[in-house]
């Protein structure tokens, strides 16, 4: 959960009221929110790097409140003193508005072709005439911050960038260019620099080290102009200090550059519903156009409203406005752009919930009597495990990814035809495609165990993967069993009497038709004329035999192995 440190003065200020700690405790408690710490500056400096390092730091007191993670609305001041507010209902919740610049023509943000080798999506809107104060620019600064930590997933999702309007103009263009082309005076600093001399100067820097590598190894970097080629930004790394805004600022300019067009359009929606009430005109926001590079044009921000049929009276004061809509039982809910994190009718449910008070709600004993079922499969899997465990061998549990290699051509089969789920973006060689067989991940154990005594007898029972048009998702995993035998001989018997052992435990007799059986079979994986594959109510339903010698030396292993593997479903 992310935590929020807020000035207790200037929350008691903006609250009208002060609260005693305890007082304060409880208020967080009922709106589902938990005070983690009081401290101070001074005190956690001192925490951290000691009391030498703290001398002069401020002594002003400081809440740190724990935040649910999707609650991006409660990570300023201003929202987390709103929503008390209108929890405690001594505020209406507000209605944010999008409006049209007086001018008549909107800003206009120009999206290029180029950006879609780096950073494809932006958004943008305005604040006009705003009034910032210390305080307010300083939580301005900071939602920033948190949210880049946050929903931005460190920039790589988004990138804010905030300006000073009155410092540039429009219309804007979002491109992308070779980093040596590129030549501004960023954020702070007293000269301008190339971008490639920007990466160079921030490998130093404490706090943008952590995002170069976002866009570094890239071969055209993100970048925004005004009309007259003034940079704006480089996102997500630095902004342009021509645009850098100061407590005389009275109008932004606000651009959100992402790989994410849903997040970024949140993050949008968090900037300006929560400043948006320090404009002249409170709550309302000045709209902004977006031009995509197939020509289409998008009016940001979005500010939906989203919506439905389902709850009641208790969610306005969750800054969900209600009421009810005189059909039967039903509550119309609005949806404010401040909510992302409600998606579906059981979020409108908690917050209901939490607003009536989860410890006002009285206690009952459940009006039915359930009682819950072992999946049928897991049941048969563990039924199996204990007594193939009993018979002598041993378990093993595999990654249920492997290489290419080891389910193709280690087991003598052409990767194309296995049927096997290859991963998109695999990380390593090791983790490339979802198993298809049980058996690779045995003999590797086997080969990570030479030293142990023979005979080696292992088995596993698990899932693999197989590609099934059928299936919406184009797969499906099927539950297999596997055992293997590695000794100075084959031990086919033994590997064949644990055959017997297990369709003796299945309830399965040895007979044609209505029974088990097994024929001689030919399978690249095991040696020729040793192979066999295993019937049951006479369709297939796996093989067991001798591993060809060429597939026991590619596993690294010297002596001669035998193995079965069975689909155990059809036993169900």
């Amino acid at each position: 959960m992310p935590t929020v440190g807020v000035n207790r003065d200037l929350l008691f200020r903006a609250l009208g009221r002060t609260y005693t700690d305890e007082e304060f405790d409880e208020l967080c408690f009922e709106f589902g929110l938990e005070l983690d710490e009081i401290t101070s500056e001074k005190e956690l400096i001192s925490k951290e790097q000691g009391d030498s390092k703290a001398s002069g730091a401020s002594d002003v007191i400081l809440y740190k409140i724990d935040v649910p993670a999707n609650r991006y609305d409660l990570l300023c001041l201003e929202g987390l003193v709103r929503g008390l507010q209108v929890f405690k209902n001594k505020l209406d919740a507000p209605r944010y508005t999008r409006v049209s610049p007086v001018s008549g023509q909107p800003q206009r943000l120009i999206i290029t072709k180029e950006t879609a080798a780096v950073r494809p999506h932006a958004v943008a809107a305005v604040l006009r005439n705003i009034t910032f104060t210390q305080e307010r620019y300083d939580s301005f600064i900071e939602l920033q911050e948190k949210l880049h930590q946050n929903i931005c997933r460190k920039r790589s999702l988004v990138a804010i960038g905030t300006h000073d309007l009155d410092t540039i103009s429009g219309p804007f263009t979002y491109t992308a260019k070779p980093p040596g082309d590129i030549c501004f005076k960023p954020l702070n600093q007293t000269k301008e620099y190339t971008a490639t001399q920007l990466m160079s100067l921030y490998k130093s820097d404490s706090h943008l080290k952590h995002y170069l590598h976002i866009i570094e190894d890239k071969p055209v970097y993100p970048i925004i102009y005004d009309s007259n080629g003034i940079v704006l930004s480089m996102p997500p790394i630095i902004n342009g200090d021509h645009t850098k805004i100061t407590l005389k600022t009275k109008n932004v300019f606000i651009e959100c550059t992402a790989t994410d067009l849903t997040k970024a359009k949140i993050v949008l929606d968090m900037m300006v519903t929560m400043f948006s009430q320090y404009c002249s005109k409170p709550f309302t926001v000045e709209e902004a156009e977006v031009v995509c590079p197939d020509g289409r044009i998008c009016t940001y921000p979005v500010n939906a409203f989203t919506s439905t049929e389902n709850i009641a009276q208790l969610l306005t004061r969750m800054c969900l406005l209600s009421r009810a809509t005189g059909v039967g039982d039903e509550i119309e809910v609005e949806i404010p752009p401040t909510r992302s994190d409600v998606i579906h009718a059981c979020d409108i449910m908690e917050d209901a919930a939490i607003a009536y008070g989860f410890n006002n709600i009285t206690r009952t004993t459940p009006r039915t009597y359930t009682v819950a079922n072992q999946f049928p499969l897991n049941k048969l899997t563990e039924l199996l495990r204990q007594d193939l465990a009993a018979a002598g061998f041993t378990e093993a549990l595999n990654f249920a990814l492997c290489s290419q290699e080891d389910i193709g051509d280690k087991l003598g089969k052409k990767i194309s035809e296995t049927r096997a789920v290859h991963i998109s973006n695999p990380k390593t060689a090791e983790f490339q495609v979802a198993r298809t067989t049980l058996l690779p991940g045995l003999l590797k154990t086997i080969a990570a165990n030479r030293k142990m005594p023979l005979p080696l007898k292992l088995f596993e029972i698990s899932d693999v993967v197989l590609k099934d048009d059928t299936k919406d998702v184009g797969a499906r995993n099927s539950r297999r069993f596997c055992a293997v035998y590695y000794n100075k001989s084959p031990g086919f018997e033994v590997i064949h009497g644990l055959l017997d052992r297990a369709m003796q435990l299945l309830e399965v007799k040895s007979a044609r038709g209505d029974g088990y059986h097994i024929q001689a079979a030919d399978d690249s994986t095991f040696f020729p004329g040793r192979c066999a594959e295993v019937f049951v109510h006479g369709k297939s339903v796996g093989r067991l035999g001798v591993l060809h010698p060429d597939v026991i030396n590619r596993f690294e292993l010297t002596m001669p192995c035998s193995a079965l593997e069975i689909d155990i479903e059809p036993f169900l």
